[in-house]
């Protein structure tokens, strides 16, 4: 939790070598909290439905997102 809390103040920055590469760290350290809540999630028995919900997206799109990641056996794209 740290990192992120340096990171969003490092966003903050008014020199924009800092801030734009503290905004790229969090967009990545974001998309890595998503997808391991959305495993999380599907682990739990949630819906694609349900998870599109608390995203605030629509399911077509969190399962074209995460669907692949959720199959055993088959690779990531």
């Amino acid at each position: 939790m740290t990192e992120a809390i340096e990171l969003a103040a490092a966003a903050g920055n008014r020199d924009p070598d800092v801030g734009l590469a503290a905004v790229v760290a969090l967009r990545e350290l974001l998309a890595q909290l998503e997808a391991l809540q959305v495993m999380a999630a599907r682990n739990d028995g949630w819906t694609w439905e349900r998870i599109a919900a608390a995203l605030g997206v629509t399911r077509q799109s969190v399962h074209r997102k995460y669907a692949q990641r959720h199959r055993p056996g088959r690779r990531s794209t």
